[in-house]
């Protein structure tokens, strides 16, 4: 099988098979897609920057068979190889009709290089590619717990930074969700500690323990993940630091018709949460990706819209009768958590 485990992949990818023409690379952790994408591309030795040599399609752009198959069969005018650099692949029958054939019979001069979401295990280009002699799929998952050390190691050495336990268990905590995302917190944190030797748990919680300010998201995550306990305690939190009622009431809404675009995507794509969530603009933060997950494996369509028709009429209430928001919002979001709880049975 043409394939690597998700732990072997960084060995691969540190010493790759320069014989291999076809390399997929996918997963729902989409920045540590792209970062292991650019690894291959600079050990393949090629200019990234040279137009000529480099090619970077859309898969969006690969509708018709043959698109590929011509761009990798293609003659390099001015190095030995080429680079063929697909993003942002899915399901899509087109293309893999063409790396099949590309597989079967592989082009002398190009590298073909996939970057995909979270295929599923039939899904038709993981399939082509896991079968071939000629290919190579590396699988990408959420840092556990390794991977984030190696991450927090990396980032910080290279600012010359070492890290306290406390505040390295704390950055774990609340980091993992997405490469990028983690990696982008963890240069944020090395920039305000420039002028220290050490990262303490106190300025991971100045920096990445900002997200106190997220607490309506917090109590809209408890509602949908069917918390109640949570929500409540979360819920008279938010009243108590003087925050407006219908702030969390917005939250949820949003919250809600966000989840109905993933949904489509989940129903019609055949895309999985994950890559639902992953593929999401502005992007989930990276502490709530797995709450928004679940509520999205839990609300069906269906569900859905009659939550966004009880909070929108919830939000126009508390708006006429301002001096009952309170319970009414309360009212409202408690209903949801009862059918968010009843929805994980």
């Amino acid at each position: 099988m043409a394939q690597k485990k998700a732990h072997e992949v960084d060995a691969w990818l540190a010493r790759p098979d320069h014989d291999i023409p076809v390399v997929l690379i996918y997963g729902p952790d989409r920045g540590l897609v792209s970062e292991r994408a650019r690894m291959f591309a600079q050990k393949t030795g090629l200019p990234l920057d040279d137009p000529f040599t480099v090619v970077r399609i859309d898969a969006t752009d690969m509708d018709q068979q043959g698109r590929l198959l011509d761009e990798a069969r293609t003659v390099p005018m001015f190095a030995e190889r080429r680079l063929v650099w697909v993003r942002g692949a899915a399901n899509h029958s087109a293309l893999a009709a063409d790396v099949a054939a590309l597989i079967a019979d592989p082009p002398a001069d190009s590298v073909v290089l996939i970057e995909a979401g979270d295929l599923k295990k039939s899904a038709a280009l993981r399939t082509a590619v896991e079968r071939g002699h000629s290919a190579m799929a590396l699988p990408c998952y959420a840092d556990d717990g390794r991977g984030i050390d190696a991450v927090i190691d990396e980032v910080l050495a290279a600012a010359g930074l070492s890290i306290a336990l406390e505040a390295r268990q704390l950055l774990k905590a609340n980091l993992g969700g997405d490469r990028l995302a983690s990696r982008g917190e963890l240069e944020k944190l090395a920039l305000y500690c420039a002028d220290a030797d050490e990262v303490t748990a106190e300025d991971v919680r100045a920096v990445i323990g900002d997200v106190s300010r997220l607490s309506a998201d917090d109590a809209v995550d408890a509602v949908l993940g069917g918390r109640i306990a949570a929500f409540d305690t979360l819920f008279t939190r938010h009243l108590a630091s003087g925050n407006p009622p219908f702030m969390v009431l917005s939250a949820a809404l949003r919250q809600v018709q966000a989840l109905q675009l993933m949904r489509e995507q989940v129903d019609r794509q055949g895309k999985t949460p994950a890559a639902a969530v992953a593929s999401t603009r502005p992007p989930v933060f990276f502490t709530r990706r797995r709450a928004v997950e679940q509520a999205l494996q839990r609300w069906n369509q269906a569900m859905l819209q009659a939550a966004a028709n009880r909070l929108q009429g919830a939000i126009l209430k508390s708006r006429q009768h301002p001096a009952v928001a309170e319970p009414l919002s309360r009212q409202a979001l408690l209903a949801l958590a009862i059918e968010g709880a009843r929805a994980a049975r």
